[in-house]
């Protein structure tokens, strides 16, 4: 595996291999990988003949400083995890490589409405930091394909916009969420919860089943989701927000008519998990 923090070392190999006639498949991650990454990786392997990850701590991204300080960076783990699963180059900048100027004198990418709701008005600015990062990266990359979790599925649905809007010659494919046994969502976010929280947190993921359920029933979508933020806020969640959107365009979702999406994100003491349950409407 190649690995690589320079700009002009990753263009000459993509353009060694496109005159090759290899296609590219691209991963971006910010390291600290797990098997939902991984599982990003394989999938990218089924439809192109190179494989490039980057690992970026991506610092645009965070509204909290002392997020970005501890995020957990373990490049010596991940590079072993990724040459292990056949990637052929890693891209590993850093701040200073892709925000020259620095952050406040960086030209921004920003996807209008639909990076301003559910996580995006909890963390204002979040999805902009994500659009430029991956704006850059797919420009520096120019992937066929690019793989990414369903797991974070505003985010998926930003890159989507951001993509069709800009022109942008990739192919997004959204891979689904790898969960414990237990039905928790793999996240690196898990790291930050005890042993006593880790046998709570599945409960995000049961009350959003239990939700749906419901929905699909015929129940009140409002009364239910007042119920779930109760389940969760009496077993030691702090609810950010639990929403019923409608899949295709995360608008807010008055009946089960086409195809529903819970959003869910709340605070288990150090972390804040989010996770979403797609499901299509009763008959």
């Amino acid at each position: 595996m190649i690995t690589t923090e320079n700009t002009a070392q990753l263009r000459a190999q993509i353009k060694a291999w496109r005159l090759a006639g290899e296609t590219i498949a691209f991963v971006p991650t910010m390291g600290n990988l797990h098997l939902g990454h991984l599982t990003l990786v394989a999938e990218a392997k089924k439809r192109a003949t190179k494989i490039v990850a980057s690992i970026f701590v991506n610092p645009m991204q965070f509204d909290n400083p002392n997020d970005l300080t501890n995020y957990p960076r373990t490049l010596e783990q991940d590079s072993e995890q990724l040459i292990a699963q056949g990637v052929d180059l890693l891209f590993t900048p850093t701040p200073e490589i892709m925000y020259p100027k620095g952050l406040d004198a960086q030209t921004f990418v920003e996807v209008p409405g639909i990076s301003d709701i559910l996580c995006g008005a909890s963390r204002p600015g979040h999805f902009r930091g994500v659009a430029t990062i991956v704006t850059k990266l797919f420009n520096l990359v120019t992937p066929d394909i690019a793989c990414f979790g369903t797991k974070d599925y505003q985010q998926l649905q930003v890159i989507r916009a951001m993509v069709e809007d800009l022109s942008i010659d990739t192919e997004i494919i959204g891979v689904e969420t790898v969960r414990e046994s237990s039905g928790l969502a793999k996240s690196s976010r898990n790291g930050y919860l005890t042993a006593d929280e880790l046998t709570v947190a599945p409960l995000l993921y049961q009350v959003m089943q239990q939700l749906a359920k419901a929905v699909k029933q015929g129940e009140s979508i409002t009364e239910q989701i007042s119920l779930a933020i109760a389940r969760l806020d009496v077993s030691d969640f702090t609810t950010d927000y639990v929403k019923v959107r409608y899949a295709d365009d995360l608008t807010n979702a008055t009946t089960a008519d086409r195809q529903l999406v819970i959003l869910a994100a709340a605070f288990l003491g150090k972390a804040r998990l989010i996770d979403n349950l797609v499901f299509e409407p009763s008959a």
